[in-house]
């Protein structure tokens, strides 16, 4: 009788070894796919407009409108960012309505640092008719701080300057240039 149960139980043991051995099968594709959808947006949005207000004394004011044809939203990644790889037109307001428009073919803006980086034909348009082009831009959200190490060609009322480089407030009041002169392509 006992050897009869140790020969059950072995044929049991080699039965399920056998199952688990023909029920494993070759899953490398599958993780792959995990990967891959790891590495694709959490969100998208197409043609957006976006409208930044804010409320105060029973009055909503308009800050900010922010227009593009497309966003991916990346906070599913450990360096969480949103991109714009159709462009960006943000118009902002000021005090008295004036408006500052900034375009770009592309846009992403990083949650963690606060930066945001404006690529390839980027333009910055104030109120008071002074234009800026280039074609790299960082935005510091958190110091109100530009900066570029491109050519840039800033065009004012005044005159023009163009140069490679520089650092400047929002405002374009503390400008600093890297360097004078450069080449620069302005594109109709």
């Amino acid at each position: 009788m006992k050897y009869k149960s140790l020969y059950i139980i072995k044929n049991i043991v080699a039965a399920l070894v056998v199952t688990m051995f023909f029920s494993c099968k070759n899953n490398f594709g599958d993780v792959q796919k995990v990967g891959v959808l790891q590495n694709q947006p959490v969100g998208e949005a197409e043609n957006i407009d976006l409208k930044y207000t804010e409320y105060e004394d029973s009055v909503v004011k308009l800050l900010a409108n922010l227009k593009s044809p497309n966003l991916l939203d990346y906070s599913n990644r450990p360096f969480k960012f949103t991109e714009f790889p159709e462009g960006i037109e943000l118009i902002i307001y000021g005090d008295g309505n004036e408006e500052t428009v900034i375009l770009a073919d592309y846009a992403v803006s990083y949650a963690e640092t606060d930066i945001i980086d404006l690529q390839g034909n980027v333009i910055i348009a104030t109120q008071d008719k002074d234009t800026l082009f280039t074609e790299q831009l960082y935005y510091n959200q958190q110091l109100e701080w530009v900066f570029t190490n491109n050519p840039f060609y800033f065009k004012r009322t005044t005159g023009f300057t163009k140069g490679n480089g520089f650092d400047s407030d929002k405002n374009f009041e503390k400008f600093q240039m890297h360097e004078t002169g450069g080449d620069f392509e302005l594109d109709n």
